[in-house]
């Protein structure tokens, strides 16, 4: 340490936590520094009370700190510093609880969805797979027009394409439907 900044270093060892604080209000930021470096581990004390957890007291810790500088506008040394800091903590502990809370209950629910979503896709992909495989064993000119009709086009866009009239397409549409019935009845034990 250089003697110049002796001096001042003595000064804020010497200097009460209230007249830190309130320095540090104004912006003095080595002020700030000393009052964290004096209150860090307090903080983190109670802060680990109020949560039960090393991790969650970590980042409250952290969030006190960051939101500090603005927060001591409002000190005004009326009452002992490390009172003022606890109530912050504990305030800090409810929201944090209460965000926590919120969030549960927003996301009740969601992990049933879910599972009822998942499902449904599975049910859906299995579907699919024995569709396209029953598919196979059509004759070629109803699994063309089914391949055709399930992409969404009309009995008469399938018609003009394969060149049958539209009355062609939806009977083949009957027939593959009575054939794909008749598949699925023998695959259900």
């Amino acid at each position: 340490m250089t003697p110049a900044l002796r001096p001042t270093y003595v000064m804020l060892m010497i200097t009460s936590n209230e007249t830190l604080a309130l320095a540090a209000a104004g912006g003095d930021a080595a002020a700030f520094a000393n009052l964290l470096e004096r209150q860090y581990d307090r903080l983190f004390r109670l802060c680990f009370r109020l949560t039960g957890s090393q991790a969650d007291a970590e980042d409250l810790t952290q969030d006190i700190c960051a939101a500090l500088p603005a927060k001591l506008r409002s000190y005004r040394g009326d009452a002992a510093l490390t009172t003022w800091l606890y109530r912050l903590c504990v305030n800090a502990a409810h929201d944090r609880r209460r965000r926590a809370a919120t969030h549960a209950k927003a996301a009740s629910g969601w992990g049933d969805w879910e599972v009822n979503r998942r499902a449904a896709d599975t049910e859906t992909a299995q579907a699919v797979d024995w569709l396209t495989c029953a598919m196979r064993a059509l004759p070629d000119d109803l699994r063309d027009t089914l391949a055709l009709v399930l992409d969404d086009m009309t009995h008469a866009q399938v018609g003009d394409i394969l060149g049958v009239s539209e009355g062609t397409i939806s009977w083949r549409i009957s027939q593959a439907k009575k054939q794909l019935a008749q598949m699925r009845k023998e695959d259900t034990p």
